[in-house]
């Protein structure tokens, strides 16, 4: 089964083209002008072992916000593609990752339905020249668009890079067992029929 997906996204602010490929190795070909962001998606990619290339180009002169929010919700649109009716996928998946001082889970439910709960602070204003805010602001287009449940908790850490680093990683890692194929679930996990 090929699941794979790109999507092409023009608007006034961004230019992007994204394309992944669920059964991949966590390969990644990535540039979106903003060098924090080409980071945590490498990262993501290769802890969820879904092969990633995002080429985008936005209104930085404005600032990052739109570029980071674009490419989330690229990012959803394509998984909610490329898992299609979700036939013989595990559906959940969750990981608490420790990064040195830092430990977040991150539970995700591939339920067609989204939500976005965030119970994440990040201590500063900036990650280097990186909004720390639009970490959050991601998660949040990455969950609307790909109708997904998102629950994400640091339960502790004081270092701004290794909190998000630990959200993208523990995502990621989430990630891969809810799109995992499990060999005993023949059709939709669920008793509804649909997702």
């Amino acid at each position: 089964m090929n699941r794979t997906a790109s999507i092409d996204r023009q608007t006034a602010e961004t230019q992007i083209r994204l394309a992944l490929d669920l059964d991949g190795t966590g390969t990644t070909q990535i540039s979106t002008g903003v060098g924090f962001l080409d980071h945590m998606l490498t990262l993501l990619a290769k802890h969820s072992m879904i092969d990633l290339t995002v080429e985008a180009t936005g209104d930085l002169e404005v600032d990052q916000h739109h570029t980071v929010e674009d490419v989330g919700i690229c990012f959803g649109q394509a998984l909610k593609k490329a898992v299609g009716d979700k036939s013989g996928i595990r559906r959940y998946g969750s990981m608490t990752l420790p990064m040195e001082e830092t430990l977040v889970t991150s539970a995700v439910d591939l339920s067609g339905r989204m939500w976005l709960v965030w119970n994440v602070e990040i201590p500063t204003e900036k990650i280097g020249q990186f909004d720390a805010e639009l970490v959050r602001e991601f998660w949040q287009s990455v969950s609307s668009n790909a109708l997904m449940n998102l629950h994400v908790v640091l339960h502790h850490g004081s270092n701004s890079h290794h909190i998000a680093e630990a959200v993208f990683k523990a995502t990621g890692r989430a990630l891969r067992a809810a799109v995992e194929t499990d060999p005993r679930q023949t059709g939709i996990p669920s008793t509804k029929g649909s997702l």
